[in-house]
């Protein structure tokens, strides 16, 4: 699966975030469609420095998350399942190309 059979551009990332930063790595692994073989894109193997360096920029970022209010917290959730919802069938169709789940259950 490539981008273009995707309604929304950007979708199909082939990096990692970390402390909001977009990671790529001279590594590879290669994600396969189980059913085809296909290689439906690759992400970055950061290895054992890279988790780390993840796990830390997750811990620096509690506090300030923990600091916002209840009411801050679920605005920004609402706009992340507002954008989750907005993608819902190209999220489905590449879940289903990845895992091999029905194109129902991913949508569900």
């Amino acid at each position: 699966m490539n981008e273009a059979g995707l309604s929304g551009p950007g979708l199909l990332r082939q990096a990692a975030w970390i402390g909001g930063v977009e990671r790529t790595s001279n590594l590879w692994i290669e994600v396969f469609n189980p059913a085809t073989g296909e290689v439906l894109g690759r992400v970055p193997d950061l290895g054992r420095d890279g988790a780390a360096e993840a796990v830390a920029a997750a811990r620096e970022a509690l506090p300030a998350w923990r600091g916002r209010t209840a009411k801050e917290r679920s605005v920004l959730l609402r706009g992340w399942y507002d954008r989750v919802m907005a993608a819902r069938s190209d999220l489905a169709r590449l879940l289903t190309a990845e895992q091999g789940k029905p194109l129902a259950e991913a949508e569900g």
